[in-house]
């Protein structure tokens, strides 16, 4: 053979190999080790985002539940004008499902304050949450169970001391 002569590149001679031969090459291992690994990276990218959302939503109740102690404790306000406050900050929040949240207010909880007792407000809010990707996941792997069918209720309490003692 003559010096300088063109061999042929791996992938050529694979191919020139016969059926047999070819079952020991690596050519679709990076495929087939990709078609694996995909889901699985996409589905902790879409779990860390889902997260994240969840704790925004958390996040969002909670001030809610703190706006409404800090209007409760005043000497004039009523339940109602709690109630409208913490479904504005909700909605405020950009909470989708806002009108599906159930707001408990108790003005009369006993409070303790060092030695003695004090009254305060009691806010609750309690909000239905359902993930919008892992849900719909969920029910595509587990298609019998009751997995990806079912809504998160997210809790928020605030508690304050009342101004009138």
């Amino acid at each position: 053979m003559e010096r300088g002569t063109n061999r042929g590149t791996r992938a050529s001679s694979i191919a020139n190999r016969p059926w047999y031969a070819r079952l020991g090459s690596e050519c679709g291992q990076s495929l087939l080790e990709t078609a694996i690994i995909l889901p699985i990276v996409l589905l902790i990218s879409v779990s860390i985002f889902e997260f994240g959302r969840m704790y925004q939503h958390i996040q969002v109740l909670t001030n809610a539940a703190r706006e409404g102690a800090r209007l409760s404790v005043l000497p004039a306000s009523s339940k109602n004008d709690v109630k409208s406050r913490v479904t504005q900050y909700m909605q405020d929040g950009q909470l989708g499902n806002y009108a599906a949240a159930t707001i408990n207010v108790d003005q009369s909880v006993t409070l303790t304050v060092g030695a003695g007792t004090a009254t305060g407000s009691l806010v609750t809010v309690n909000y239905p949450f359902s993930f919008m990707v892992l849900n719909p996941v969920a029910k595509l792997i587990t298609s019998g169970s009751d997995l990806g069918k079912g809504v998160l209720t997210l809790t928020a309490h605030a508690e304050m001391r009342n101004e009138i003692q």
